[in-house]
């Protein structure tokens, strides 16, 4: 059964998602390190609690496309990346601990976010079918800090946060994430001895979408720019990194498991 909530928003009652279990599942499964700036996942955890999550994602699979169409902007977008976070887990889920990365789920001519065992708004869907095909398709949220919250349960990935996504907090939640993963010196920093910054291969795979006019920014640099504060450690690096004239240089992608052991 699809679980609603009423809320006041601009005026009108909106139905929202409930995401409490979801959030309940993540606040015990997923512990915050490096001062919140990376997570990893109890996925022993989630397993010992695999009905919780399977009743979750049975509601999620109950929204029909009419209800999804008729909520906020941000409580869709915050449906969608729960979604595709929630269907993450589940997918290690199906293998663990037999695995290292979510890349042994995948073989030699398909990989594992082309696997169509979502179903979601009516229709079965991959894990790419929902953030390039929904969260990312072009003018609908053209929001590119989703980047810092869909997760990929992976090391090198921007951490997956323990708490859901909701569209009455979502721009803050955002803010969380981005300055988070920004601020992690393992996969963002700058060095001001060759005057790069050294950032994730998110920025290299995904550039399009932070060099789309999100915030009045249409380069990369801009984007980065803006968080300067994040990515750097002392003033000089800071007013360096906001300047915007910086050269980049792109760092490897860790893909094992973001897991506990």
């Amino acid at each position: 059964m699809t679980v609603l909530l009423l809320c006041w928003t601009h005026s009108v009652w909106a139905e929202q998602f409930d995401h409490s279990a979801w959030d309940r599942l993540l606040r015990d499964h997923v512990v915050m390190i490096n001062q919140g700036r990376a997570s990893q996942v109890d996925y022993d955890g989630f397993l010992r609690e695999q009905k919780v999550l399977h009743d979750y994602l049975r509601q999620l699979s109950a929204v029909d496309r009419h209800a999804f169409s008729s909520w906020s902007k941000p409580a869709q977008l915050a449906f969608l990346i729960n979604a595709y976070n929630a269907f993450t887990v589940e997918l290690i889920l199906t293998r663990y601990p037999k695995l290292d990365s979510i890349k042994d789920l995948g073989s030699f001519l398909r990989s594992p976010w082309k696997k169509a065992f979502v179903p979601l708004l009516g229709q079965m869907r991959s894990l790419d079918d929902i953030e390039h095909g929904m969260i990312r398709k072009p003018g609908v949220y053209n929001e590119p800090r989703i980047h810092f919250a869909v997760n990929c349960a992976s090391i090198g990935c921007p951490a997956l946060l323990n708490q859901a996504f909701a569209g009455e907090k979502l721009e803050q939640q955002f803010e969380i994430v981005t300055k988070a993963f920004l601020g992690d010196r393992t996969r963002n920093r700058y060095n001001s001895s060759t005057g790069r910054l050294e950032i994730s291969k998110i920025f290299d795979w995904y550039a399009e979408d932070f060099e789309s006019g999100w915030g009045g920014w249409h380069s990369l640099n801009q984007f980065l720019a803006r968080y300067a504060d994040s990515l750097t450690d002392n003033e000089q690096d800071r007013q360096a990194a906001a300047a915007g004239g910086f050269r980049i240089r792109y760092l490897d992608y860790d893909w094992k498991l973001n897991d506990t052991r």
